[in-house]
């Protein structure tokens, strides 16, 4: 049986403390956890609780991030008040990832827009369908919702999409949206989406830049695949 506090841990085990002496980013996502629940039950320490709470979700803390204080409080050893901490600090981190994706506002390759768009719609169970538009420095004049959807399709209106690169003046513009399933590959409706587009923006002068499918952790490029 593990000990239950951190203090009673050996000084190179406790995540305080390797915090303070190696940094930060030396820390596992478990010993974080540790130290946001500060202890654990009578049969494990806060590290094996955090530990058994990541297994719950496959170590994925996007995963993570959607559990709710119910679920979270359902594990021995973390009640309310601990749930509250982790879904907080979890908040915090994607709060922040919105907060850096707003202060990049020109794009100059596919990986920035999936920087910009990653915390906004990857996490979602649902799909949903996304422009940004840009004026000719490649800055971001806005990013913008145009149609959400179920879990495997959303309908959308190209008319809808160019209405507001004209109303912004827009010279270009990406779009992007979710695959829930994890999936990359664009479907054979995505790809005809695309050429529509496309079509659609060389008669308006409207140039598509990018078509981008976005997951939690990776991204598909129509442009980097050449497939626009």
């Amino acid at each position: 049986m593990e000990n239950r506090s951190i203090k009673s841990w050996a000084v190179d085990d406790r995540p305080r403390e390797k915090l303070l002496a190696k940094g930060k980013t030396t820390l596992s996502d478990a010993e974080l956890i540790a130290i946001l629940i500060g202890s654990g039950n009578k049969q494990e320490s806060a590290l094996a609780l955090a530990k058994r709470i990541l297994q719950s979700v496959n170590g994925n803390i996007n995963q993570l991030a959607k559990l709710s204080v119910q679920k979270l409080s359902a594990f021995k050893g973390i009640g309310n008040a601990k749930a509250i901490a982790i879904i907080t600090a979890l908040e915090l981190g994607k709060r922040r990832q919105l907060e850096t994706a707003l202060e990049k506002p020109k794009i100059t390759n596919s990986k920035e827009v999936f920087q910009l768009m990653q915390p906004i719609i990857a996490d979602l169970e649902h799909e949903e369908f996304w422009g940004v538009f840009l004026n000719n420095a490649n800055k971001v004049l806005t990013k913008y919702q145009i149609s959400k959807g179920g879990l495997t399709a959303t309908i959308v209106d190209i008319r809808l999409l160019f209405k507001k690169a004209l109303e912004l003046a827009a010279v270009s513009l990406i779009v992007c949206h979710n695959h829930p399933s994890g999936k990359l590959q664009p479907s054979n409706a995505d790809k005809q989406l695309t050429q529509k587009m496309k079509q659609a923006g060389i008669t308006l002068d409207i140039k598509l830049l990018d078509h981008l499918i976005i997951t939690e952790k990776a991204y598909f490029s129509f442009a980097d695949e050449g497939l626009i």
